[in-house]
């Protein structure tokens, strides 16, 4: 496992960690304000986690499907997944 998918995989698990305690936090009745805190930082890291994972499929899918002429469909996935972004 390469670094990108390291470190996704370790954000993945922050924020697994972090909507635990946000599902407590909401039946422990806490303030709304900071559950909505929490929620956003757990929101950030599933961007980041995605971002790595993106930037790993750059680097080495795109590359190696580019180099056997194939780059043509990745490059479409990518379009295909940035518009999904967008829409957001």
């Amino acid at each position: 496992m390469n670094n990108e998918k390291k470190n996704a995989v370790k954000a993945l698990k922050i924020a697994k960690g972090q909507i635990e305690a946000i599902i407590k936090m909401i039946e422990e009745e806490r303030y709304c304000v900071d559950v909505s805190n929490q929620i956003i930082a757990a929101q950030s890291l599933l961007k980041k986690a995605n971002l790595l994972i993106l930037k790993q499929h750059l680097n080495h899918c795109v590359i190696e499907a580019i180099e056997h002429d194939k780059g043509q469909e990745k490059i479409d996935e990518i379009i295909d997944l940035l518009g999904k972004l967008m829409d957001k």
